[in-house]
């Protein structure tokens, strides 16, 4: 019987997983493993890149997780700077250019891992490739930043979107010496809240010396004489910059299987079952953030790029590939972020989120500490809550804050997950210590508030 070989297209979170755990569970004689990755680097943090160049990282080698040549020694021919263009689903192969000499070949599959990641958005802007203008979705991204950084004589640096990205890296230019402006057309910094909320990250950007601007479309990025980025313009001004970072988010890079025929959903991320497999294909896998997940609190598909995500969804391919059994069931949209000394966190629905899936819904927003009041240096926080109006059912939470708010989002992801009403999360045996929270910890604080506005609601 011939050895199976297993392709993989993506060397990083999602694609190395699966490969690493398809090789603890099957050893060289039994499946060969081939790698492909366009990049200088394999399984890094993307997430570690604003860190990295706000200085908080140190070195570049610091993000990465394992090194090709490790992963080689584990029995994976991983072939770096090569680039699969083309999948050949019912001749089960793919075609890859080398992106040094530019020879191309073809390699035959029996089973495929579909690990492509997200694309940094570029908006079609006048002016949008100049030199000077950046996005952070890679390493090389990053040391590019960097050189750019270096280079650069003047100290004006403008970001544009105010999501995780956005104001992660305006944190990063901040802590460079840099005058920061954020220029976001939504209502308020970070989408993914509700506008209240959003709005307490507005006021705290602000107190930072970041001039955030909502509101503000950009119409064309300018260059000078020298063709370097000089200013980004909106429809109401133009706003100097000597840098400009590209952080209005990211999407499916699923350019391969669009080609290929394969499903892909609303957002145009690759479709799976349960067990990490495209949809209609047998052995074809996809994981990372180049699929869509199940939102276990709305009921649909979501694409959510998350490491997180990507190393599980490899861990789960990568049992199944490897002759095991492994599912996904999905998540609830947690996430965490900071910029400089303040903690955004949020998981479960948005108010338009229920909204668009026909949840009724009630709201509670309180303001606590992170520890016991009398405690030196408690820091406060706002805790925003949404529940089902009729059965109390926990629908989503946000919270703004400084030292110890983010990861109290944590106690609501379980929360969800398990299905809990806000009644009885105010029962939930939290640890306390005076240090660490007050007698009523912020979240059930806010449970406690909102199981009184499900009763409210019941009554009218």
């Amino acid at each position: 019987m011939a050895m199976e070989r297993l392709v993989v297209i993506g060397g990083d979170a999602a694609g190395m997983s699966a490969a690493s755990q398809a090789r603890r569970l099957k050893g060289p004689d039994e499946l060969e493993i081939v790698a492909f990755e366009r990049g200088h680097f394999s399984s890094f943090s993307a997430c570690g890149i604003p860190y990295w160049v706000g200085g908080d990282v140190p070195e570049r080698d610091d993000l990465i997780a394992r090194t090709p040549a490790e992963h080689r020694e584990r029995g994976i021919a991983l072939r770096m700077r090569t680039q699969v263009t083309e999948i050949d689903v019912a001749g089960g192969r793919v075609r890859s250019r080398d992106l040094e000499s530019g020879a191309e070949s073809w390699t035959g599959f029996d089973k495929l891992v579909i690990a492509t990641g997200a694309r940094p958005v570029r908006p079609p802007l006048p002016g949008v490739d100049a030199p000077g203008v950046h996005g952070v979705q890679t390493l090389d991204d990053g040391q590019a930043l960097l050189d750019t950084l270096a280079r650069t004589n003047g100290r004006r640096a403008v970001v544009m979107g105010a999501g995780y990205i956005g104001v992660e890296m305006a944190e990063a230019m901040l802590k460079r010496g840099y005058e920061v402006t954020v220029l976001n057309r939504g209502e308020q910094p970070m989408a993914t809240l509700d506008p209240d909320m959003g709005r307490l990250v507005h006021a705290a950007m602000d107190s930072m010396g970041i001039t955030t601007v909502n509101g503000a479309g950009v119409t064309k990025i300018l260059t000078g004489g020298d063709g370097r980025v000089r200013a980004v313009a909106t429809e109401n001004a133009e706003y100097p910059a000597d840098v400009v970072i590209l952080g209005v988010g990211v999407e499916p890079e699923t350019t391969l299987a669009r080609a290929a025929g394969l499903p892909l959903g609303a957002y145009d991320g690759l479709l799976t079952d349960l067990a990490m497999r495209v949809r209609g294909y047998e052995n074809i896998w996809a994981g990372g953030d180049c699929v869509e997940v199940l939102d276990l609190v709305s009921g649909r598909e979501r694409h959510i790029a998350l490491g997180t995500h990507a190393n599980k969804h490899g861990q789960i391919i990568g049992t199944n590939a490897g002759g095991g059994y492994a599912t996904f069931p999905g998540v609830v949209g947690t996430a965490v972020s900071k910029v400089c000394d303040l903690e955004i966190a949020r998981t479960g629905l948005r108010e338009k989120d229920a909204r668009a899936v026909g949840l009724q819904y009630v709201t509670a927003t309180i303001e606590s500490t992170s520890s016991a009041g009398y405690y030196p240096d408690a820091s406060r926080m706002t805790v925003k809550m949404l529940a089902e109006r009729r059965t109390g059912r926990l629908l989503g939470v946000q919270i703004v804050g400084r030292e110890g708010a983010a990861k109290r989002v944590d106690i609501a992801a379980v929360a969800l997950t398990a299905g809990m009403t806000v009644e009885q999360m105010t029962t939930l045996d939290l640890g306390y210590a005076p240090p660490f929270s007050p007698v009523w910890d912020p979240v059930l604080v806010a449970a406690r508030k909102a199981t009184t506005a499900v009763r409210e609601a019941g009554s009218r």
